[in-house]
């Protein structure tokens, strides 16, 4: 091989086509296994050439993933709205994956970053397991979690509480004179489920008011599954005055089956969601949603990145975004004047910083 590795050596070696090993050295999305057998293939052949040369010697790809539960979740678009243009402006392109919340898929996105198809990972995990942790310890290349972690996880972290968003939706309903609040909410073995349960019962008990399991569902994060939810729920118990759901996917799934049962929102039965997502302002009635700050998660997590790849060897840190109600149509018959910007409903959230 007296000239060299070149583009066709390389797909030979790899066993992919020439068009695929262009892609691959052109920095250009394409799946993890291909990668793999790419880059494998030309550090082999020693292939020392262009984009690929730099990505080898410097360990350097200038891409970031972002491993999400639910693409086509508003939340997680509102955390890519904010992630890429901070990513961009350092000179990283952005990798999106949607794992469907199934761990086995989230841990091998965390095993792939030995490929080095990636700098650095953003991930949002549903479920934290044991596994996630180990291999979130070992990892080979930096990692932010978005979402809550055992303390004294060493990995930079951005969370919210949603324990306090929730205890703003019973005081709110509350102050409204409501006492059989219900809770929609979405599997207990996630850590956004079981953060709103417990949240749920700690409002209950400050405001004085009886658990009653009846007006308890659990479904899932999905508006389909929400209306379901709901539906068993007011079948068991249909004297509930309000519901807090757990997201406003299946907020809006609520609000679909109280319109098909001819229940007023919130006449009969007042609705808050969490996340206020667009979806909130748009809907019929608007929603009264519990902000908590994904925009603003979606920065931190970015910066928090950025700031890793810098500095390899500082503390890892822990960002805490605190939650804010915001009051539509659907709990009150006056709704505020709607925000002026699109950093409105996140102004009043507090950023902590800490070491873990």
């Amino acid at each position: 091989m007296a000239n060299g590795p070149t583009i066709n050596t390389i797909a030979e070696r790899a066993g992919v086509s020439i068009a695929s090993v262009s892609r691959v050295l052109n920095g250009l999305p394409t799946r993890q296994e291909t990668v793999r057998k790419v880059m494998t293939a030309a550090e082999e052949l020693g292939y020392v050439r262009n984009a690929v040369a730099r990505s080898l010697k410097s360990r350097r790809t200038h891409q970031v993933a972002f491993a999400m539960a639910d693409i086509g979740n508003p939340n997680y678009l509102a955390m890519v709205r904010q992630i890429q243009p901070v990513l961009k402006a350092a000179g990283y392109r952005l990798v999106l994956h949607s794992t469907d919340a199934v761990v086995a898929d989230e841990i091998d996105v965390l095993h792939s970053l030995g490929e080095r198809y990636v700098d650095g990972l953003i991930m949002s995990p549903l479920r934290v397991t044991d596994e996630h942790l180990r291999m979130i310890a070992t990892a080979r290349a930096p990692v932010v979690i978005i979402g809550s972690v055992p303390d004294g996880t060493q990995v930079d972290n951005v969370r919210t509480d949603s324990r306090t968003g929730i205890r703003l939706a019973l005081e709110h309903l509350y102050a409204l004179g409501r006492r059989r609040i219900g809770l929609v909410n979405g599997p207990l073995d996630t850590v956004p489920g079981h953060a709103r349960a417990a949240g749920y019962r700690d409002a209950l008990d400050a405001l004085g008011l009886p658990y009653d399991e009846t007006i308890v569902q659990i479904g899932d994060f999905y508006r389909a599954d929400g209306a379901r939810a709901v539906e068993t729920l007011l079948s068991r118990a249909g004297d509930v005055d309000a519901l807090v759901c757990a997201n406003d996917l299946i907020a809006l799934g609520a609000l679909d089956v109280l319109r098909k049962a001819g229940r007023k929102v919130p006449d009969d039965v007042a609705v808050v969601g969490m996340d206020d997502t667009d979806l909130a302002a748009a809907s019929w009635p608007s929603l009264t949603s519990v902000s908590l700050g994904a925009a603003e998660r979606g920065r931190a997590a970015a910066q928090l990145l950025l700031d890793r790849l810098e500095r390899g060897d500082a503390p890892p840190r822990v960002v805490t975004v605190q939650p804010r109600l915001v009051i539509r149509a659907s709990t009150s018959a006056t709704e505020p004047a709607p925000a002026s910007s699109e950093e409105a409903p996140y102004a009043e959230a507090r950023r902590t910083e800490e070491g873990s």
